[in-house]
């Protein structure tokens, strides 16, 4: 019989047996292991990894080449690079929380360099924060309707241009999420918050804030009913509401 020939393999339809695997530079090799070895979880959130000098004779590369590896590492929010003499890398934390953060700092970043505008990150965030409360009316507890009702209270007892009033909004806004159940969900919806309304809070006038706040109170009433329809109707008033006064040009 004659040996099949590369030919007749492929005039016969036979892919060639795959015995090849992509070839890494020592920088991406260094990289992908300590990476899977963060997401496998084998490296902790706040580890601190082993110094550059020891990184380098156990993967037997240069220092240069662990220091790019560890700064692409620090690029893709995997790691913290800390500087001084009792610093070094460790293992950022992987969860739906530190999601929010890494996603706050992204946006920021696009928000200073004019590649987003602040109404886009709102509409977006309108967009998310319906089915949140939505989802905050079915999923609720003791502890979240609690968690809500005491930012009413002290936002009922200061004035306008109080300076907790933009952390006291984002803090109402993000209790609504976190009471949807959705820790993804709630982490996002936190992120667009933080980045989009205390800005606009410098021309917040003693009228829009008391209609704030009874918005709020409405809010919370639907959720504590348990009452998914009323909740989404009170979100979006409120968030029709904002828009229209804190972005009047939209």
């Amino acid at each position: 019989m004659e040996p099949v020939t590369a030919l007749s393999q492929r005039s016969s339809g036979t892919a060639p047996k795959r015995i090849g695997t992509r070839v890494l530079r020592p920088r991406q090799q260094v990289e992908e292991k300590i990476k899977s070895l963060i997401l496998s979880g084998e490296l902790k959130s706040g580890e601190r990894l082993p110094p550059e000098a020891e990184l380098a004779r156990q993967f037997d590369v240069s220092r240069t080449t662990v220091r790019e590896a560890l700064r692409s590492l620090a690029t893709q929010n995997l790691i913290d690079k800390v500087p001084g003499a009792g610093g070094g890398s460790y293992v950022r934390s992987v969860d739906p929380s530190s999601l929010g953060t890494m996603l706050q700092e992204s946006l920021h970043n696009l928000l200073a360099l004019g590649s987003l505008s602040y109404n886009e990150v709102a509409m977006l965030r309108q967009y998310l924060e319906v089915p949140s409360t939505r989802l905050a009316a079915r999923n609720r507890s003791e502890e979240d309707l609690e968690a809500l009702r005491e930012v009413i209270r002290q936002q009922r007892t200061i004035s306008v241009d109080d300076p907790e009033v933009p952390d006291l909004d984002a803090r109402f806004h993000a209790a609504i999420a976190s009471a949807s159940g959705n820790r993804l969900l709630a982490a996002i919806v936190h992120a667009l918050h933080r980045e989009t309304e205390p800005v606009h809070y410098l021309d917040l006038s003693p009228d829009v804030g008391r209609t704030t706040v009874r918005q709020h109170q409405k809010i919370v009433k639907a959720i504590a009913d348990s009452d998914p329809e009323a909740a989404e109707d009170a979100i979006v008033e409120h968030l029709t509401y904002l828009r229209q006064h804190l972005f009047p040009e939209a």
